[in-house]
């Protein structure tokens, strides 16, 4: 039985697992650690229960420790608590690089603690407690490794109630090991963030002065921004995973440099039969993704919707979806011409809701795709 939880941490990730867990079982104990004004917004938000001053306290009598922490804060809180954790309690992490941190584990845990290594594969490009949200596991890969030395049945043993725990978020686990996990994320997450970051910066002009600069950037489009939507990821957040598993993103980066070389080498050729395979290839792979899995970061369905310049437009827009119980993610003013009207960006979590919007404002008269 986990009837108290530690969650040393409480920003996005720490605390959207709070937010979970409390509609999970309103009677399990969360206790939390961070910043004392970051726990007062976690308390505030009904997250956690309780407000621990230190790493040590907040493990006192905990049944399951989550490390919510950046890679190297995680490292650091191992050796904080390894002294003080209760026989029988359960250890897990949420950082995006596994093997260092199971090593850790396995080297200063004493043998009464047992370690899962996790890592939901969802997040957000914005960060704290104030962003949190319980339904952010929803439908998300969630990797559990186990350390190197131990027997798999541990999953199904000792480790079960963290697994059990995992699933009540809504998450997905998947057992993978844990080189095995660093390799796969450093082409599927970290590289993709390197990429965003490397794609913004090109466009943006970041080592030039071309006037044109700023144009590009208007003209990016929709498919711009969801390409690049992780590069507004706080670089706080990626220091330690860069530094974590640099050896894997560097196979990564060298992978992509393989392919992109080819690609150019199609272009200077005019070789178009190869550049369509290679688009075809591209689409059938992008195919097999499922529709509702989500990422290390939580895709957005948007919609559309021209409306009049008037006082109270916004408004009235957002009355008939609040009454249709559809929630918007995020709001953009694309386009404004004064006294005709504009476009609205309004973005939701999937699809469905974004489908339910437009059939929403369609019938409230509004022009919405």
């Amino acid at each position: 039985m986990i009837d108290r939880i530690a969650i040393l941490g409480t920003g996005l990730i720490g605390g959207s697992l709070a937010l979970a867990w409390q509609e999970h079982d309103a009677d399990c104990t969360i206790v939390g650690h961070d910043r004392p004004d970051v726990l007062e917004n976690a308390e505030a938000r009904g997250a956690i229960d309780q407000k621990a001053a230190d790493p040590v306290t907040a493990v006192e009598a905990a049944d399951l420790v989550v490390l919510a922490t950046p890679i190297g804060a995680s490292l650091h809180l191992l050796d904080s608590i390894a002294g003080a954790l209760p026989a029988g309690a359960l250890v897990t992490d949420v950082g995006s690089v596994k093997q260092p941190i199971l090593d850790q584990a396995a080297e200063v845990l004493p043998d009464t603690v047992h370690f899962l290594g996790g890592h939901p594969m969802t997040g957000s490009e914005q960060t704290g407690i104030d962003h949190a949200d319980p339904l952010l596991f929803e439908n998300a890969t969630y990797a559990v490794c186990l350390p190197d030395a131990a027997d798999e049945d541990a999953l199904d043993g000792p480790l079960a109630p963290a697994v059990e725990w995992i699933e009540a978020t809504g998450a997905r686990p998947l057992r993978l090991k844990a080189a095995q996990h660093d390799h796969l994320v450093a082409r599927v997450s970290h590289l993709p963030q390197v990429l965003a970051v490397a794609l913004v910066n090109t466009v943006a002009g970041a080592q030039s002065d071309d006037e044109n600069n700023d144009l590009a950037l208007q003209l990016a489009g929709g498919g711009f921004r969801d390409m690049t939507r992780i590069a507004s990821s706080s670089f706080g957040v990626w220091r330690d995973i860069l530094v974590g598993n640099e050896r894997a993103i560097h196979d990564a980066l060298g992978e992509f440099r393989r392919t992109l070389r080819g690609l150019r080498n199609r272009l200077l050729e005019d070789d178009l039969d190869a550049l369509e395979d290679a688009f075809d290839r591209a689409r059938d792979a992008r195919n097999t993704i499922p529709e509702d899995a989500k990422g290390f970061l939580t895709p957005l369905a948007d919609v559309y919707v021209r409306a009049p310049d008037e006082p109270g437009i916004l408004h009235d827009l957002t009355g008939h979806l609040a009454e249709a119980g559809l929630n918007v993610k995020d709001i953009e003013l694309q386009t404004v011409r004064d006294g005709t009207g504009g476009t609205f960006r309004l973005a939701f979590a999937d699809r469905p809701d974004a489908e339910a919007a437009i059939d929403t404002l369609q019938s409230a008269g509004y022009d919405a795709w």
